[in-house]
């Protein structure tokens, strides 16, 4: 016989909330239920107009990220029978604008994520005939765990910094900027590095670490932060050492 669970979920519809309400829903469940499957339920059984992103119920296209329980988590990643007996609360990601109940504006985050150019620039033309790029695993190790990020943007409600000033960069982009940075093919760093010494780079953060801690795919934005910020700090002293003009 299925259990039965709370949910709490945060609404709002821009039409007629003035400000998000929470609606709750009494719906049944079984051990294999995400909080995924609820909503969905939800929206099949029980109220249509509920609105949320999702796509592959996997953890791999990192479109489901919401709070449940105050806490950032991918809803396809969380089950039900964790939660038990609940109230099980489910609301849009902090920090982020709601457009329609469980779905944020995206638009800062994807300007962000241009500003770090996420892509190899290399360091000089290659023709085909010359050839793929070559390299050694330990190199492919020095950028691997950075390039598992989904962009499911957890590390960004997570992170306190991002909340208090939206200017901030923030972990998911960093990280993934650090992902190229330190990939052997690649020539774009000093243009990078840039960014990550302005006034919104790495040296908003205050070391928090949350982001690292609820990343579903075990990427460590907090370190990518911290080798940035000795990066830009050896860069800042090692340009008084350099004849004039000679900085980059």
């Amino acid at each position: 016989m299925a259990r039965t669970i709370t949910m709490e979920v945060l609404r709002y519809r821009p039409e007629q909330d003035a400000e998000p309400v929470l609606q709750t829903y009494e719906l049944p469940f079984t051990d294999d239920m995400s909080v995924l499957q609820a909503l969905l339920h939800i929206k099949d059984e029980l109220d249509e107009t509920l609105s949320f992103r999702w796509s592959c119920r996997m953890a791999i296209c990192g479109s489901c990220g919401m709070m449940i329980n105050g806490k950032p988590a991918l809803s396809c990643k969380t089950f039900l029978r964790d939660l038990y007996p609940g109230p099980v609360r489910v609301e849009a990601l902090n920090h982020f604008p709601i457009e329609r109940d469980l779905v944020v504006v995206m638009e800062d985050f994807i300007d962000k994520l241009e500003r770090i150019q996420p892509y190899i620039i290399p360091k000089a033309p290659r023709t085909l005939a010359q050839g793929e790029y070559l390299q050694t695993p330990a190199e492919l190790e020095k950028y691997e765990q950075f390039s598992s990020c989904i962009n499911c943007l957890l590390c960004y409600a997570a992170c306190p910094q991002y909340g208090l000033n939206p200017d901030f960069v923030g972990p998911g982009a960093l990280a993934l900027l650090h992902r190229y940075n330190a990939d052997s093919r690649d020539g774009g760093a000093a243009q990078r590095m840039e960014l990550v010494a302005a006034e919104e780079g790495v040296f908003n953060c205050t070391a928090v670490g949350y982001c690292s801690e609820v990343c579903p795919k075990h990427v460590d934005p907090a370190n990518a932060v911290n080798q940035n910020k000795t990066t830009a700090a050896r860069d800042y002293f090692l340009s008084f050492l350099m004849p004039k003009g000679g900085k980059k």
